[in-house]
């Protein structure tokens, strides 16, 4: 919103409400005079006020409204005492333009008149024409006023959104990230949704990634992730992790080998010792050769203990690639193909006419491998920005971040917090941002949290979630905190750089159908409480709940002919693998 500025000299002066009583570093007090006004002329906490001193007005903020009296008070016909914090000036160019800008340059003295701030002036705050804004809401002190954030700093400089259950975050999310969307277009977001319940508060603008168009290649996780996948989150067996360790690089050099005879290239084959693949160079490589690599290697043993530490490998793996849950990730482990550019294109949307916005569904993939799999998404995001030097700035968005990024070092998987405390710390040189979604900052990394320069801070009672508010919030704002555990849903208490002043606010109403709801299919509100559930009910509840076996068709065909397809690989010149499916043969025979 752009309106013409008078000149300082022209202002209007809201209310008088007082004189000031005393000044302290970032704080004030006003002499309240007996009658006080009636109606919204009233000085309450929370309001905004002014101070006059000559081409500057001081802006501050009622923060406490006090009856204390003493005989000098009584004498000056004082009924009350104001607290004010001051954010910030009103200054004028050379030009004769009204500018806001934080901070205190000027000090005011016992006497100067205060008055309530005027509509203009809240404009000037919160509307300023110099900055790119996006509108999020109505300021609580007069809902006639848009509430305006810059933009650029919000990305730049990371975000959070806080608050418990129900208070409306969801919806805040959806405000902030369309308004992104509209001001910023060269910003590509991609969002973790935990709940399903986003795909449609962006219209056309969305790519929704679910469980049936994921996919993201086995071989593009680094070891600790790929363990993690195979022992699905519990303590890995480090007999097995050390055999891993082994043979996945020379999995890798097999591979490599074996596209280049086949493609007729005709180079020296590549001794694995020398390739200079690690466990976690992101180069593609087959899940049967690991496998048959796995065989062979037990089939030389003797020893029967060191035997079955290679047998219980082989059949994790095998179980794990066979489960249809795991579809994304070993659909295609026996045809290969590096496929990575094609993943990061879809998954980030790098396209210049690519729908802006990715939704990650992860309420539909396996509990055991969700932080896995965010794991390697943020590893994805920070190496494309770091390796493409900022080419494509990424808003990377996290709902339910304590999960990931948990304070507690023994809670979760340890490389989620790392990847994501990476971007919070570094991603900004290079073009990834965050922006963090919890009900429990409490529970939240501090050293990821720390990083968020911008907080909108939602209703919330948790003792433990405030004091984690008090020490990320400077103390220009740390008044407002009394707030927080009154605030009605869809309200908001919004601190820090993308904020002209902090501020209370109500975010922007969205549409009905753009209102982020689950779409799992849960009982209608229209049936009677006492409506029974008949058995046809119940079985079609079971058949979905088994569904995702019907889905594994295709994923069960290939991995029927994983030992044919070892055989294939012998007939073209890899006698490793006929070596290997002759050991296992014996085995099974065992």
């Amino acid at each position: 919103m752009s309106f013409k500025q008078p000149a300082l000299r022209e202002h209007q002066n809201g209310t008088p409400i007082g004189d000031i009583l005393s000044a302290r570093g970032s704080e004030a007090e006003i002499g309240l005079p007996a009658p006080w006004p009636d109606g919204d002329d009233r000085a309450t906490v929370g309001k905004f006020v002014s101070i006059k001193l000559g081409n500057v007005e001081l802006i501050g903020m009622i923060t406490e409204v006090s009856a204390r009296s003493s005989k000098r008070r009584e004498n000056l016909n004082i009924k009350a005492v104001a607290k004010i914090a001051l954010k910030g000036e009103i200054i004028s160019d050379t030009e004769g333009k009204l500018h806001f800008k934080r901070g205190v340059s000027e000090y005011p003295a016992i006497g100067d008149k205060a008055n309530l701030v005027t509509g203009e002036q809240l404009r000037l705050i919160y509307s300023p024409d110099d900055q790119r804004t996006i509108n999020i809401g109505k300021l609580n002190h007069d809902l006639s006023i848009d509430a305006h954030i810059d933009v650029d700093s919000l990305i730049s400089k990371h975000f959070a959104i806080l608050g418990s259950t129900g208070v409306g975050k969801s919806s805040g999310v959806a405000v902030i990230l369309s308004e992104i969307l509209r001001a910023r277009p060269d910003v590509r977001i991609f969002l973790l949704d935990g709940h399903n319940e986003y795909s449609g508060c962006f219209g056309e603008k969305a790519h929704v990634i679910d469980r049936k168009n994921f996919k993201l290649p086995f071989w593009i996780f680094n070891f600790e992730e790929l363990t993690d996948v195979i022992f699905g989150g519990r303590p890995a067996v480090p007999e097995e992790v050390e055999i891993l360790a082994e043979l996945i690089p020379i999995a890798k050099t097999t591979y490599l080998n074996y596209k280049s005879s086949s493609s007729g290239v005709g180079i020296k084959k590549i001794d694995a010792k020398r390739s200079g693949f690690t466990v976690d160079t992101p180069v593609p490589y087959l899940l049967q050769d690991l496998l048959s690599l796995i065989d062979d290697r037990m089939g030389k043993l003797e020893n029967r203990s060191s035997r079955m530490n290679y047998h219980r490998l082989l059949m994790r793996i095998e179980t794990i690639s066979n489960d249809p849950r795991y579809g994304f990730m070993f659909e295609n482990a026996s045809v290969g193909g590096d496929t990575m550019v094609d993943l990061l294109t879809q998954l980030f949307r790098l396209e210049p006419d690519g729908r802006p916005i990715s939704i990650m569904q992860m309420a539909g993939l396996p509990v055991e491998v969700a932080d896995a799999v965010v794991c390697v998404l943020c590893r994805l995001a920070f190496g494309f920005g770091l390796w493409s030097d900022g080419a494509m700035p990424l808003l990377f968005v996290c709902e339910e971040a304590h999960r990931y990024a948990a304070a507690n070092p023994s809670s979760g998987f340890g490389p989620t917090r790392h990847a994501l405390a990476r971007i919070a710390k570094e991603g900004r040189k290079y073009g990834v941002f965050l922006g963090l979604v919890s009900q429990r900052p409490a529970e939240l990394d501090p050293t990821i949290i720390s990083q968020c320069n911008t907080l909108f801070a939602m209703r919330m009672a948790n003792d433990l979630d405030q004091a984690l508010l008090r020490s990320a919030v400077g103390d220009s704002g740390v008044d407002l905190l009394d707030f927080i555990p009154s605030l009605g849903t869809g309200e908001v208490v919004g601190f820090g750089e993308g904020m002209p002043v902090p501020a209370r606010l109500t975010f922007t109403n969205l549409a009905p159908d753009m209102l982020p709801r689950s779409e799992s299919n849960g009982p209608s509100s229209s049936k009677p409480a006492n409506t029974l559930l008949d058995r046809d009910f119940v079985k079609s509840v079971v058949d979905r709940w088994r569904g995702t076996t019907k889905e594994a068709g295709s994923i069960g065909e290939n991995r029927a002919g994983l030992s044919s397809s070892r055989t294939n690989l012998a007939a073209t010149g890899e006698d490793i693998s006929s070596l290997l499916n002759d050991a296992r043969r014996q085995i099974l025979k065992r």
